[in-house]
């Protein structure tokens, strides 16, 4: 039987490996996504000055009082959407996606498609 703990441990070494392929610079920021049970993050991350650019999640009070659960697809479209709403106010149209050692499925594939959709590139 496989754990949640030994999940974890599996999506952080594919996440260490996938971190040394891509990252952030401040042309480029690194969209870096991280999923938990009940919410969703996202943040836009310059690896090279090593600052956050822009943040959203679940937690911000521009998307709680519109959703009811954290944790699913639509949450995860909304979150998507302010992100990229906030990284284009800030001038960051093109960007390199980090899935967080995520499968690119369900919330993670939905926050990055909404993303796309309010204007990022990547």
């Amino acid at each position: 039987m496989i754990t949640k703990q030994d999940k974890n441990k599996v999506r952080l070494k594919r996440h260490i490996r996938v971190r040394g392929k891509i990252s952030g610079t401040a042309e480029r920021p690194r969209l870096n996504v991280f999923r938990s049970d009940k919410h969703i993050y996202a943040q836009l991350i310059d690896d090279v000055a090593g600052v956050t650019l822009a943040s959203a999640s679940t937690v911000d009070k521009e998307i709680s009082g519109e959703i009811t659960n954290g944790g699913n697809v639509e949450a995860a479209k909304k979150v998507g959407a302010l992100v990229a709403k906030r990284a284009k106010e800030k001038g960051y149209t093109n960007i390199v996606f980090d899935r967080g050692g995520y499968l690119y499925h369900g919330r993670i594939q939905a926050l990055a498609d909404a993303a796309r959709e309010a204007g990022l590139e990547f």
